[in-house]
């Protein structure tokens, strides 16, 4: 029979009790109830831990029901690897992944771990429903995948058709990152939003020069500003990982709200932008606002004076960057050259290396996240060191950009070819 604690309709649960969109995949699985029993048996607690969550361990009590009951679990995990079968081949996925829990109203949701997360997102996949049973022999459960679908404004429909800047390099950069996975009506979607997304940046910025700093900062709101304390509590100063997302000079407002004591001590390092003229007043107006600013090149001796002192220094990290400053690196599955300035930098130093990013919500106001440092990975080679911790830079960055992929900007030639003989 049902178990109807744990049954769940796959054409409705979408969060928030919004509406379910089209479903783009279907995995099923089966599981014998008594192989559940043998592993229960057999198994020891902390090897158990490492196939079930503390919460679906928890939810499926202690009574005879707790096999029966963890067995529709089990195949809810096979059921949403199933959904991913290149990436589980390849081994980028595993059941683990995938938890179950229930809602308020005992109907069981699926709980995604940060793998199974960026595989949704690189999918523009919203969410995954689950249907649970189970009889006195079998347990079986059903997924659904949920297509996600980027919300346009009217604005990105305009500029995309009207003014289409750069709108080949942005097309080709979607596909490039989500082209194996998301329909093409998808794509262009995307491109849309980011259309709105600049348009959005143009009318803050000439907004935003007549705002006060209060007023600026109060628009932001800050997450996981603790893990920022933490980093500069060990007194070798921040390398703040990040990259062209949301708005990164209204957002970086609010971190002088929560941290006055960092004025003149949050430097930036960037390349200059194009025309000059845009360049000098996008400095001048960081310079007002209590930012250093650095150029990429020529400023080692500076980036560490600032470090010894404790000093923040933002590193945006999703630009090109030929030989000799930079190194091929994997980046969304494709070779990228990329910064190794940064992880020398970071082993060089031992400074903690912080990953920020930010985005606007549907409201207008912005939101800066601070993430856990991302520690080096380590080697006997040095210059393979340096390659192996370029990439976790380069894997922390994707994770942000699937996050809100309409804010990233897209216009970068990212994917440049490069003879590194030259």
């Amino acid at each position: 029979m049902a178990d109807g604690a744990d049954a769940k309709s796959a054409a409705t649960g979408a969060p928030g009790g919004a509406a379910v969109e089209t479903a783009t995949r279907c995995g099923i699985d089966s599981v014998e109830i008594s192989r559940i029993e043998r592993l229960l048996l057999q198994t020891p607690a902390e090897e158990l831990a490492k196939i079930f969550s503390a919460q679906e361990l928890a939810d499926s009590g202690a009574g005879p029901g707790r096999a029966a009951s963890l067995a529709a679990r089990f195949a809810a995990k096979e059921a949403c690897v199933k959904l991913f079968p290149r990436e589980l081949a390849l081994g980028q996925i595993e059941p683990s992944e995938f938890s179950v829990v229930r809602d308020a109203y005992g109907a069981p949701q699926v709980v995604l771990g940060a793998k199974a997360q960026a595989l949704l997102d690189r999918h523009r996949i919203l969410t995954i429903t689950v249907s649970l049973t189970h009889d006195r022999s079998s347990a079986s459960a059903v997924v659904l995948a949920i297509a996600a679908h980027a919300e346009v404004p009217l604005a990105g429909k305009v500029l995309y058709h009207v003014l289409p800047l750069r709108r080949v390099v942005i097309l080709d950069n979607l596909r490039r990152v989500f082209g194996a996975a998301a329909p093409a009506a998808e794509i262009e979607r995307l491109a849309q939003a980011h259309y709105a997304h600049l348009w959005h940046l143009f009318t803050e910025f000439l907004r935003f020069r007549w705002m006060s700093a209060a007023r600026r900062g109060a628009s932001v709101r800050l997450e996981n500003v603790e893990t920022l304390d933490r980093a500069l509590e060990r007194g070798k100063g921040v390398l703040m990982l990040t990259g062209h997302f949301g708005n990164f000079e209204v957002a970086t407002v609010a971190v002088l709200g929560n941290f006055p004591h960092m004025r003149n001590r949050l430097h930036f390092v960037r390349r200059a932008i194009k025309p000059r003229w845009l360049d000098a007043l996008v400095t001048r107006r960081f310079r007002r606002a209590g930012f250093g600013v650095m150029a990429k090149r020529g400023s080692l001796d500076a980036i560490l004076e600032r470090l010894a002192a404790g000093d923040i220094v933002v590193f945006p990290f999703d630009q090109h960057a030929g030989p000799p400053d930079g190194i091929e690196s994997e980046f969304f599955g494709h070779p990228a050259w990329t910064f190794k300035s940064l992880a020398i930098i970071a082993l060089a130093t031992g400074a903690p290396v912080v990953p920020a990013a930010g985005w606007r919500e549907p409201d207008g106001r912005h939101v800066l996240r601070f993430e856990d440092p991302v520690p080096p990975v380590e080697s006997d080679n040095v210059g393979e060191e340096i390659r192996r911790t370029t990439r976790a830079y380069n894997a922390v960055l994707e994770g942000m950009i699937l996050r809100h992929p309409e804010q990233w900007f897209w216009v970068h030639r990212r994917w440049k070819d490069v003879d590194p003989k030259k």
